[in-house]
């Protein structure tokens, strides 16, 4: 019961139930803490998460309209006045739940290295050129059908000091964001017959049965003649066909 200004107890009025975003089963997630990607040690957490209720702030919103997210976010190719140098790629897929229907309207984002392998980060020295025209950067909102592309260059392999000659295989970071603020999931990913796959640490922290859900598959169909390769990576949110997301704890540039 509740009661009003004047002391009269009225009915508790009942909303509707707030939705609740469960943790996936342990097999299905990347680790915390995996001993050949070092830094995990230093920042995986030592005692079991807690699972916070989710209130109306949690549950609603990021509120994006067409205005605030253009088609010259999803172009990472053109930059600063200029074309970014590297072989142009088409990216593109669709955003999916477990039952295969389309999630329209998520806020899908990206962030790489440019072809020579470096970042345009301030911790990011390695002597490899920056490209004045690349950033890195791009953002698209979903259509009706789940689906997404991005105009880029295919990043470049770089070194991270994670162990003697370690080398990240090329990689897309993608960050999802669904209609609610506690959906935002963050993955990678990576392009057919990489030769480095087998020393990465991150790549093979993955369950081997989810590896291949991880890595894009060459579409000729959708190249552009005389322009442009295309990788077509769909990502699925939920269910035994999941693609493979770092947890909350595992964000970082590599």
């Amino acid at each position: 019961m509740t009661t009003t200004d004047r002391g009269r107890a009225l009915p508790r009025q009942e909303g509707p139930a707030l939705p609740r975003y469960l943790r996936e089963p342990a097999e299905r997630r990347t680790p915390l803490a995996y001993p050949g990607y070092r830094s995990t040690a230093l920042r995986a957490p030592l005692r079991t998460p807690v699972d916070l209720p989710h209130r109306l702030t949690e549950v609603t919103g990021p509120l994006l309209g067409e205005d605030l997210v253009t088609p010259a976010d999803a172009d990472l190719t053109l930059r600063m006045g200029g074309e970014a140098q590297g072989q142009r790629i088409i990216v593109f897929g669709r955003v999916l739940d477990s039952d295969g229907r389309p999630v329209p309207d998520a806020l899908v984002e990206v962030w790489q290295a440019n072809a020579a392998g470096r970042y345009r980060h301030v911790v990011d020295n390695w002597p490899a050129p920056l490209d004045p025209h690349f950033d890195g950067l791009g953002r698209v909102m979903t259509d009706s059908l789940g689906r997404y592309e991005f105009t880029t260059v295919k990043p470049g392999a770089y070194p991270w000091g994670n162990h003697h000659n370690a080398w990240r295989p090329a990689h897309i970071h993608f960050s999802l964001f669904g209609r609610a603020f506690p959906q935002r999931l963050v993955t990678q990913m990576y392009f057919p017959g990489d030769p480095l796959f087998a020393q990465d640490p991150i790549f093979t922290s993955i369950p081997a049965a989810a590896r291949d859900r991880a890595i894009g598959t060459f579409d000729l169909d959708r190249t552009q003649p005389d322009w442009a390769l295309a990788f077509r990576w769909d990502i699925v949110l939920r269910g035994a066909e999941q693609t493979p997301f770092e947890t909350e704890d595992d964000g970082d540039v590599a």
